[in-house]
């Protein structure tokens, strides 16, 4: 995970949603990077010499520009979450928050 802190600010309307949410650790955020290439389908992936698939690496260019990214929840207040490792720019449009199950989400 990253070390970066960040701002989640929910909407009002979905406060009730979030009843209860200071009794995870670990948060799934779904970003839509509303910046992305989405024509690209290939690129090189940092430290590589290498392209590959959009698809087969973590790149934010895709045609579906979808993040999933593992968040510490650090506090929440007044509609407000604060979490450590959230991988998106200021003001990336949050589509969904889910909570982490490491029964559900580890592979065994």
């Amino acid at each position: 995970l990253s070390t970066t802190v960040s701002e989640i600010v929910i909407d009002e309307e979905y406060h009730p949603a979030l009843w209860q949410i200071e009794t995870q650790k670990h948060l799934w955020v779904l970003c839509w990077f509303d910046r992305a290439d989405r024509k690209r389908l290939r690129a090189t992936p940092p430290g590589s010499t290498s392209g590959k698939g959009v698809f087969a690496i973590r790149s934010p260019d895709r045609p579906n520009p979808v993040s999933l990214c593992m968040v510490d929840l650090l506090s929440f207040k007044d509609g407000v979450l604060t979490v450590r490792g959230l991988d998106a720019l200021d003001g990336t449009p949050v589509i969904d928050i889910k909570v982490f199950s490491a029964e559900i989400d580890c592979p065994k």
